[in-house]
């Protein structure tokens, strides 16, 4: 049976495309982003709506960002990857699509490591156009999924042993073997296959019982799967475009959600007066720590 779950809006800022929504659990953080406005958000959570407390604009899309150990942030932003100072100064480390126009960063997160994963998609979603690349602490670039269309959500297992990631191009969330000492994957196969007209797979997480949680846009849900791929809850939303979740708060044990307007005619936009919003839900589930990049060695 699927358990139903229902989202609230917790923010007062809206974001035209807002995504890549993590909590940073050093400085008790919420963190996502408006994409096309180059723009990330910080916020801290309250017992009902997350407190705002200011905005970096970087002059360039941004896809997503992750907190880094020594201060800061890391970013896929523009044609690559960047160290994000809290006075908005770039600093860019590796641009995998420099001298590429029609390609941008999209969505990315640090794998267990300490490593940050991000992939590029065109402006134009040209299927096969895009890559998943891996950015090690050194500054270290490395391709590692070809072929891709609209790289989106990653998460983790429990033990390291297993990468989700969701393609909204082909509208998969696939599983790969994952080697964390090498950083490689392989054995790559389907988990969760969606009929386009249900909504795509977009961002997702991974909670403290190894079920992957995935917002679905043109769908207005958050659906929770198995490692096997089964349905065994949604969490709705008044609002039909979901874009990424992470479990955050104190306790890891609220699920806040990005949300964009993005696309929306303006006869949706009546109906949907919350689109582009964060929300939350509690789920009676909670979520896992995640890894800043480059943790420094015990």
């Amino acid at each position: 049976m699927t358990e139903d779950l229902i989202a609230v809006a917790c923010s007062d800022v809206t974001a035209e495309h807002g995504e890549g929504v993590v909590w940073d659990q050093a400085r008790s953080e919420l963190l996502w982003v408006d994409v096309g406005a180059g723009r990330l958000h910080r916020g801290r959570p309250g017992p009902l709506a997350v407190e705002h407390l200011g905005s970096i604009d970087l002059g360039c899309p941004l896809g997503a960002v992750a907190p880094a150990e020594d201060g800061g942030w890391i970013a896929a932003a523009g044609p690559g990857f960047a160290r994000l100072r809290p006075d908005g100064g770039l600093t860019w480390v590796a641009r995998p699509a420099a001298g590429q126009p029609q390609l941008r960063m999209n969505d990315g997160a640090c794998d267990p490591s300490g490593r940050f994963w991000a992939g590029t998609m065109e402006y134009a979603e040209t299927p096969g156009a895009g890559t998943l690349y891996r950015l090690d602490p050194d500054g270290t670039c490395t391709p590692m999924v070809p072929g891709t269309t609209i790289s989106n959500g990653l998460g983790w297992s429990l033990d390291a042993g297993t990468l989700w990631f969701a393609d909204s191009g082909s509208a998969t969330v696939d599983a790969f073997d994952f080697d964390a000492q090498a950083a490689t994957v392989s054995a790559r196969r389907t988990v969760v296959a969606f009929d386009p007209r249900d909504g795509v797979p977009d961002g997702l997480t991974v909670d403290a019982q190894d079920h992957i949680w995935v917002a679905i846009w043109d769908a207005g849900e958050v659906r929770r799967y198995s490692p096997d791929g089964d349905l065994v809850a949604r969490v709705r939303l008044p609002v039909s475009r979901p874009t990424s979740c992470c479990f955050g708060g104190v306790d890891l044990d609220i699920l806040f959600v990005s949300t964009a307007r993005a696309g929306l005619s303006a006869e949706a936009l009546i109906d949907e007066p919350d689109a582009g919003r964060l929300f939350r839900a509690r789920t009676g589930v909670r979520g896992v720590a995640q890894p800043a990049f480059a943790p420094r060695s015990p």
